[in-house]
């Protein structure tokens, strides 16, 4: 069968548009047909003109991201490109994909439809008294959180993302038939909060990696047998200036200053008292935004436990009750902006935070610190 003739396609040919085998060799990379030209002088004169390049033009395969400064190379990137930070960190996204929690896992309620309807039913009641039986369950979550924790901090160095690290956490959760809590609580997408540098607190885990010099806090909640255990810990990834180090030795000694005081009778508002002048004695701030929680078969529930001096905080601790400290200090000022992601809380000066905290239980005589772990050399 003979081939068809196709007439010359210039505009403006001088030939009168005869058949024509002369193809334009751009047109045939980018796949457009029928670009043909009755010879080299025609092709030239067409060429140049800027027609014919808008075909080209507008064939060209474009990957209009590669230009952003938000996109890199290996197709991470920043999703709040045009947010004004208040420090150097940025999020690596995408996020990896909502980690499975087997079928067998019992879970709370919120884990399908992120609502936390328990919460919502008793927000405004009083702290509850835990029975023995309860409080053998808050000693055995708790445990576990503890350990859980210790897994994650053993596998922080220069290089491992905060994403890396949500993975080791919820392995270990699960291979101890626990759920994640932070797993859709309110539609948070992951299972542990990894909070770098200027983030104070509900830090995304993302594919950003730690660098040397980093500090990392890990914040691990865990729900088993119907009860959460909730403690966390600010760590050095690699060698940290002074500034790091006497930030994280302030913000453990709060906790462990406030911790003494916990006893029947103690009142909640006088834990501020406390804190906040080892804060500033060693100039450092507290944040007031955010507060410890009372914590049972609910994930955050009375009392509230402020951490800054001259609070409001209502109740008096009584044997049974369980709730959390976890003192948030920062270098610079105590004030705080959220990321766009609605979760990243940061200091509003950039400079870097630290937070510990632990599940505290009142007994008759005193308290129990039910996440209690190894003192560390580095705190000291």
């Amino acid at each position: 069968m003979s081939a068809v003739a196709i007439p010359c396609q210039s505009s403006n040919c001088p030939n009168g548009h005869p058949p024509s085998r002369l193809e334009c060799p751009t047109c045939n990379k980018l796949g457009i047909k029928g670009s043909f030209f009755c010879g080299q002088d025609c092709f030239k004169a067409n060429s140049p003109g800027k027609t014919h390049k808008i075909i080209h033009d507008i064939a060209t395969p474009r990957q209009p991201l590669l230009d952003d400064p938000n996109i890199n190379k290996d197709g991470t990137f920043n999703p709040f490109g045009t947010f004004k930070f208040t420090g150097t960190l940025r999020p690596v996204y995408p996020l990896s994909p909502r980690r499975i929690v087997p079928d067998h896992i019992p879970r709370p309620d919120y884990a399908q439809d992120g609502i936390p309807t328990s919460e919502n039913r008793r927000a405004g009641q009083p702290p509850k008294i835990l029975t023995p039986e309860e409080q053998d369950k808050m000693r055995n979550v708790c445990k576990l959180a503890r350990e859980v924790l210790d897994i994650a901090a053993a596998a922080i160095r220069p290089g491992i993302t905060t994403d890396e690290i949500d993975a080791i956490v919820h392995e270990a959760t699960i291979e101890r038939g626990a759920y994640p809590s932070p797993l859709n609580y309110r539609g948070f997408p992951k299972s542990v909060c990894t909070s770098v540098n200027e983030v104070i607190c509900h830090g995304i885990p993302d594919k950003r990696k730690l660098q040397e010099g980093d500090i990392i806090n890990i914040d691990v909640t865990l729900y088993k047998d119907g009860y959460h255990g909730d403690l966390n810990e600010t760590y050095p990834v690699g060698r940290v200036d002074d500034d790091s180090k006497r930030l994280m030795r302030t913000a453990r000694k709060c906790l462990g200053e406030a911790i003494k005081l916990c006893k029947p009778g103690a009142l909640f508002r006088d834990l501020g008292k406390t804190i906040e002048p080892i804060a500033r004695a060693n100039g450092c701030s507290v944040v007031r935004t955010y507060c410890g929680h009372g914590i049972n078969d609910l994930f955050h529930c009375a009392p509230n436990v402020p951490h800054y001096a001259k609070n409001k905080a209502v109740g008096t601790m009584k044997p049974g009750m369980c709730f959390t400290i976890e003192p948030m200090i920062n270098l610079g000022h105590w004030d705080l902006e959220h990321w766009p992601d609605d979760w990243t809380s940061v200091t509003i000066d950039g400079k870097r935070s630290a937070q510990f905290e632990e599940t505290l239980l009142i007994t008759e005589t005193g308290v129990e610190v039910l996440t209690a772990g190894k003192p560390r050399e580095d705190l000291q």
